[in-house]
């Protein structure tokens, strides 16, 4: 299957994770929109990602708070009026707050929960009706700590514990609608989440167009098969 000239959004598209993903995607030819909440850092990523030798599709810049559910609206519709169809959709953008029971503030949890598990509930409502007119592909990067639970991780469980288990409801609400709904979940990948600046001793841990590489893979494969849940980790993590 070819993804060339298919359309994509991809919430916090401009840095991490998300960025790789819509690197990855522009190469093969899909049409990205990349959404920050800041719209010159969205800029300055779409510029990026438009510089780059390999990139075939057009990059579309979004200034989007994910927990604004007028704003996803918004973005889903300047996609739809700018390249007339929406294929991808996929719920990235996301925060970690971690801290003691004892020190997690109410502010850092609801920042939490409303951007990692409200955020991707507005991202499928904004687009569920552009993906079934696509038979298009709903795609939520959740992370292996929505299935291991470790002391600090409050609010950021409690946020991944639910986007894994929202995204495999929605998969099954939706399959029958021709929407294919998958969650992808890492463990250690090399970002700079949470202020950390990347250097060499993150070669170990998966790389960002690494889970790029893997999304492509994922929206080519043959829509009958449908990878509901994917763990990713990394290959040989240091021995502790």
């Amino acid at each position: 299957m070819s993804l060339k000239n298919t359309s994509a959004i991809i919430t916090g598209g401009n840095t991490g994770i998300g960025f790789g993903i819509a690197e990855a995607l522009a190469a093969e030819g899909v049409n990205v929109a990349i959404s920050s909440r800041s719209l010159q850092r969205a800029e300055e990523a779409a510029e990026k990602i438009r510089k780059n030798a390999q990139t075939k599709g057009e990059v579309l810049p979004l200034e989007m708070d994910v927990r604004d559910f007028d704003a996803q609206k918004k973005g889903v519709q300047d996609v739809l009026r700018k390249w007339g169809k929406l294929d991808y959709f996929v719920a990235n953008a996301g925060v970690g707050h971690f801290a003691s029971i004892q020190e997690m503030t109410p502010e850092k949890w609801h920042e939490t929960i409303d951007t990692n598990l409200t955020g991707v509930f507005y991202g499928i409502k904004a687009s569920v009706d552009a993906l079934k007119s696509t038979r298009g592909f709903f795609l939520t990067i959740s992370s292996l700590a929505g299935t291991n639970f470790f002391a600090g991780g409050s609010a950021y469980n409690a946020s991944k514990f639910g986007l894994t288990g929202f995204s495999q409801a929605i998969m099954l609400d939706l399959r029958q609608e021709g929407v294919r709904v998958s969650t992808i979940m890492p463990g250690s990948v090399a970002t700079g989440f949470n202020d950390h600046e990347v250097n060499e001793k993150d070669a170990w841990k998966i790389q960002k167009e690494d889970i790029g590489e893997m999304v492509v893979g994922l929206f080519n494969l043959d829509p009958r098969t449908l990878p509901s849940k994917i763990e990713v980790r990394p290959s040989m993590p240091p021995k502790k």
